[in-house]
C-alpha cells in the first residue's frame, strides 16, 4: 500500500477537517460500513488534490476499485464544496482588508480543438477562467466559479460581480492590463511604449504591488491537479471551491 503523508505538503489541520466534514457527511446519511474510514477517504481526496494522483494509481495505493475511487473523490469534493463562500460572503472578509489585488487564470483541460468556447487565445490552449482575489500579502481570499477559457479577464470580473462588489465597499484593488476599461476602484497601470516618466514610474510602483497577488496564483496552481483538469468542465467549480476551502482551513 502507498504511503501518502509524507507526499501531501499540507497540515495535519487540513486532513483532520475534511476528515471531519466527512465523518459528519456519513452520520448525516446514516451510513454504518465503508471500505476506508472517514480519515482514509480524507487521505484519499487530499492525495487527488493535492497531488494530482489518478483514479487507478489511488486505487492500486488504497486497495479498493476505480470506481469507489470515483465515488469518495465526488463525495469529498461536494462536501467541501458547499461550504465555499459566495463573494457577498467573503467581502465581509475582504472589505476589512487595506486593499486587495484582482487576477485571472487559466485552469488547463483536456479538451479538443472543436471546443472553442473553452480556448483562450492569450493561452493558445483550452481552460477554464477563474478570478482571485487577493490580500496585500498576497494570500488567497476568493476564487469564483470557473468560466470558460474564452472569457475575457475583465467580462468574467463584471459577470461575478466583483467590480460592483468593490465599488459598494469603496475597497481599492490593483489589477493589470486586462482590467483596462473597469470602473469603479480597480486602478491598471497605463498602456503604451513611449509612456511620460510619471507614468512610467507608476506603473513600477503598480508592478511592484501587484506583483504579490502571484503568490496567490502560485497557492492555487499548487494544488496540481489544478494544473491539468481531466474532469468535466461541470464539475470544475465545485473543485475550484473544494481547493479554496482546504486552503482556508490550512492556513
Amino acid at each position: 500500500m502507498l504511503v501518502y503523508p509524507s507526499s501531501i505538503d499540507l497540515s495535519s489541520r487540513t486532513l483532520r477537517f475534511l476528515t471531519g466534514q466527512l465523518t459528519a457527511r456519513r452520520r448525516a446519511l446514516g451510513t454504518r460500513w465503508r471500505r476506508l474510514s472517514a480519515a482514509r477517504q480524507a487521505l484519499l481526496a487530499l492525495a487527488h488534490l493535492r497531488c494530482g494522483d489518478t483514479y487507478a494509481q489511488l486505487a492500486a495505493g488504497f486497495g479498493i476499485g476505480i470506481a469507489t475511487v470515483y465515488r469518495y473523490i465526488r463525495e469529498a469534493v461536494e462536501a467541501l464544496s458547499v461550504l465555499a463562500p459566495f463573494l457577498a460572503e467573503a467581502m465581509r472578509t475582504i472589505r476589512t482588508k487595506a486593499f486587495v489585488i484582482l487576477d485571472g487564470t487559466l485552469l488547463p483541460i483536456d479538451r479538443v480543438a472543436a471546443d472553442t468556447p473553452y480556448y483562450s487565445g492569450k493561452h493558445k490552449r483550452h481552460g477554464m477562467n477563474v478570478q482571485v482575489l487577493a490580500d496585500p500579502f498576497g494570500r488567497l481570499l476568493w476564487a469564483s466559479p470557473a468560466l470558460p477559457g474564452s472569457t475575457h479577464d475583465l467580462a468574467a470580473a463584471r459577470q461575478h460581480g466583483i467590480t460592483e462588489a468593490l465599488a459598494d465597499v469603496g475597497l481599492k484593488c490593483w489589477a493589470d492590463k486586462a482590467y483596462q476599461g473597469a470602473s469603479g476602484p480597480i486602478r491598471v497601470p497605463f498602456r503604451g511604449r513611449r509612456l511620460k516618466r510619471w507614468k512610467r514610474r507608476h506603473n513600477t510602483t503598480h508592478a511592484k504591488i501587484r506583483c504579490q497577488g502571484e503568490r496567490a496564483m502560485a497557492t492555487l496552481k499548487g494544488w496540481r491537479l489544478l494544473r491539468k483538469l481531466r474532469c468535466s468542465t461541470n464539475r470544475i467549480t465545485d473543485v475550484v471551491k473544494a481547493v479554496l476551502v482546504l486552503q482556508h482551513a490550512s492556513a
